[in-house]
């Protein structure tokens, strides 16, 4: 399947940043509760982005539905994304 052309340009922009960036790109979103197509390729193209880098996103996402009620920071050592406290 061809991916669309949003969701390509956001995920050549996500791939050229660093993991505290795409940590602040995602805070940026929660509690944005406005959802348009523009918004579902953004924030999928940020998740597989997390997924490519080998980071677990088991806090935020089950695999079908991510959440954006709360703000994550990366932990480094254990190569996840964590709520902040």
């Amino acid at each position: 399947m061809q991916q669309h052309i949003y969701y390509i340009r956001y995920a050549l922009q996500f791939a050229d940043m660093q993991i505290p960036e795409l940590v602040t790109v995602f805070n940026r979103q929660v509690g944005n509760r406005g959802w348009s197509s523009m918004r579902a390729y953004h924030d999928l193209a940020l998740i597989d982005e997390f997924q490519r880098r080998g980071i677990d996103i088991s806090m935020i996402s089950d695999g079908k539905a991510i959440s954006f009620v709360h703000s994550v920071k990366y932990d480094l050592i254990a190569n996840r994304l964590t709520f902040i406290d």
